[in-house]
């Protein structure tokens, strides 16, 4: 429906040029009767004369200028109508050439384009989402009801009935780990500001958030070397601590045995500054570039723990508190995750 007036516009604009023409003949023709009958007295039509001429010939030019610029103007907008509505029916791979148009109508292009290219990576972004997100919530599903149903056996020994019950409670609390990380995502997303901030020392909440996990860095015998110095914040600790033992607990889940953990804590004058390394198996360029994506991991067989959610939670909380989260690594050399966050976030 949006079509139809911009295909009969070059019609439109032949029919105003032999208009305005046809208007300025007429006055010509008209003045001359007027002069033959003597109507108009001596020497009018010679002053008048001129002037008519000079507005056929304007008349004329501008007609012309119209049925040649209008079109170059109109037909990229027509380009715009027409793409917006493959957009509309979900064809986010359209795109507008932008080196046949300028000015304004450039501009107009140019952001088009940029939006079809935002839609069609969230179109993406999104598609990965579900197919990653289903991919584990189904594996811990498939173990508890395989284990469930050996349980239901009766030649079992009571060493693998505490075994398969062992792991039924394990895949649910990874299931509840899953859901309550969805839960803290959600909420992060929806707010735009950290309320109930306060002061704390940082340094503190990072002994305890490396406390919490001693038992997971302790079985795969983790060396950690922390050089806290004091200081203070004034921070929501509660949303910070889930930045913390995100960082932490991926940091031991990618170190191998007897590898090394290092974390420093340093402040200047409005900026705390955390950093993490490990001497785990590090990231490609191309992992860096998604490692704060929802539900990106990047091992693709998904085969070591976790759901992905971990960082992109670490990352959204990071920014609500007014600072930024970045990685260095290197594939087989380990990671180094940096945190700067404002000492005072008003």
């Amino acid at each position: 429906m949006a079509k139809r007036p911009y295909r009969y516009r070059n019609i439109i604009h032949l029919f105003t040029l032999i208009i305005m023409i046809t208007s300025a003949l007429i006055t010509i023709v008209a003045f001359a009767f007027l002069r033959g009958m003597q109507v108009l007295p001596a020497g009018f039509f010679a002053t008048i004369w001129m002037p008519a001429v000079i507005l056929v010939v304007a008349n004329i030019i501008s007609g012309l200028a119209q049925m040649i610029l209008v079109p170059r103007v109109v037909r990229p907008i027509e380009r715009v109508i027409r793409a917006t509505d493959q957009v509309a029916k979900g064809d986010f791979s359209v795109r507008i050439p932008e080196n046949d148009v300028a000015g304004e109508v450039q501009e107009l292009v140019h952001s088009f384009n940029a939006m079809t290219e935002e839609l069609g990576s969230t179109e993406i972004f999104r598609s990965d989402f579900i197919r990653n997100f289903s991919h584990e919530f189904k594996t811990p599903m498939v173990s508890i009801e395989g284990f469930a149903r050996q349980l239901k056996r009766t030649d079992l020994s009571e060493e693998e009935r505490q075994n398969y019950c062992n792991i039924i409670i394990e895949e649910a609390r990874r299931l509840m780990g899953m859901s309550q990380n969805i839960l803290l995502l959600s909420k992060f997303e929806n707010q735009q500001i950290v309320p109930d901030k306060a002061l704390y020392r940082l340094d503190e909440q990072l002994r305890d958030c490396i406390l919490k996990r001693e038992r997971a860095w302790e079985k795969k015998g983790l060396e950690w070397e922390l050089e806290l110095a004091p200081v203070t914040l004034c921070q929501n600790g509660e949303a910070l601590f889930h930045v913390w033992d995100n960082l932490i607990s991926n940091a031991i889940k990618f170190t191998p045995e007897g590898g090394k953990l290092t974390m420093t804590a340093a402040e200047n004058e409005s900026s705390a500054v955390v950093t993490l390394r490990d001497t785990g198996i590090g990231m490609t360029e191309e992992e860096m570039k998604h490692i704060f994506d929802k539900c990106y991991q990047a091992d693709p067989s998904h085969s070591g723990e976790g759901n992905g959610l971990g960082l992109c939670i670490a990352k959204r909380v990071t920014e609500l508190c007014g600072g930024n989260i970045s990685v260095r690594s290197k594939k087989g050399e380990g990671s180094v995750f940096t945190v700067i966050l404002p000492k005072e976030n008003g």
